[in-house]
């Protein structure tokens, strides 16, 4: 994307602002960051920031970073708004906002820490403003539709490899490292999230770690993977039997997953709360005698980060808007046998929903 795309954000951003009456918003998030400047999407460490925005409502935005990325600043920043710091950066931002006499300054509390807070608010006057760069992000634009049409096209091709890993005797980790590997050497530059393998009992744990546990004749096996292409993420989920003796419990639930999916795949649209298409998909659990072991969201948005706006849970009351895109994964899960979980994700479109 290329530097007047991001400037078009901006601009979006200045208008949100405008209804909040803020002056300035600093922006400490990092996709948030990458979103509005193209500026290094992950940081370092999570202790430890690449840098931060300074969006003001006259249109002189500062990028603040240390001397690490001076070079990689001047190249999508003009130099004369670029503030470099040193290890002291709250105080010195500090600085750099008192001395431009912001007014009233919008953050983000979710990605500040207080003790970095309070260094960087003193003598200012600072507010709450978290979510509106998330609210410009949730709608798709059409190259980031693209963009991650591409990565959920090697996530479906992954899972087409899938069952050649998942052989008796391999252990959830050595699966893990396949799929690992396949998105590497198949374009991804890189994992959207941990991979999640889980054999047996284990797949009852809806963020099981891979570890020594070995797939065995017969047994269940949950794959939920995600890789980044072109900064976008995918995120699926499957849920396979290795060999040829299915039992009626993983048949049965199988079943049930997949009419719940189908069910709330079916009413997204336009208008559309996302809350009413979670009660869709438990509808289907409950009908079935099932709706306890129904224990998580049915989904969240997609993009540059796997999880972001919005969730799809019994407490969000968004409404679905063309351009959103939504994972869309209902499970089930026992602890004596295992689970199962069935993920798609799906494209909000003029007129309903495309399953990408």
């Amino acid at each position: 994307m290329n530097t007047a795309r991001f400037a078009e954000r901006r601009e979006k951003l200045r208008a949100l602002m405008h209804e909040k009456q803020l002056d300035a918003l600093f922006i400490s998030h990092e996709a948030n960051r990458f979103y509005l400047s193209g500026f290094e999407l992950h940081d370092p460490q999570k202790n430890e920031s690449s840098g931060y925005l300074i969006i003001c409502a006259d249109g002189r935005d500062w990028l603040c970073t240390d001397s690490r990325y001076k070079d990689a600043a001047a190249r999508l920043w003009d130099v004369d708004r670029v503030f470099i710091y040193t290890s002291r950066s709250a105080s010195e931002m500090n600085g750099l906002m008192r001395k431009l006499r912001l007014g009233k300054i919008g953050f983000e509390a979710k990605s500040l820490s207080v003790s970095f807070f309070e260094l960087l608010s003193e003598d200012l006057s600072m507010e709450r403003a978290d979510g509106l760069v998330e609210k410009l992000r949730a709608i798709k634009e059409p190259e980031e539709v693209e963009r991650m049409r591409r990565s959920c096209a090697l996530n479906h091709r992954l899972m087409q490899a899938v069952p050649s890993f998942c052989c008796p005797g391999r252990t959830e980790a050595a699966v893990a490292w396949d799929i690992e590997k396949f998105f590497r050497e198949n374009g991804a530059s890189g994992l959207a999230f941990d991979s999640i393998v889980a054999v047996g009992p284990n797949a009852a744990l809806p963020h099981a770690i891979p570890g020594a546990d070995v797939i065995t004749e017969n047994c269940p096996v949950l794959i939920d993977v995600g890789c980044r292409v072109d900064d976008y993420c995918s995120d699926q989920t499957r849920t396979i039997w290795v060999g040829d003796r299915p039992t009626p419990e993983f048949s049965q639930t199988m079943a049930q997953v997949r009419a719940a999916q189908d069910a709330a795949i079916r009413v997204i649209r336009p208008g559309m709360k996302v809350s009413d298409v979670y009660a869709c998909a438990r509808k289907v659990f409950e009908e079935a005698g099932v709706a306890q072991f129904f224990t998580h969201s049915l989904g969240h948005g997609v993009g540059l980060e796997t999880h972001e706006a919005p969730g799809v849970s019994p407490r969000v009351e968004v409404e679905l808007k063309p351009g959103m895109i939504i994972t869309v994964e209902p499970g089930l899960y026992y602890p004596e046998w295992g689970g199962i979980r069935w993920e798609y994700m799906v494209l909000v479109t003029e007129d309903g929903a495309e399953v990408l």
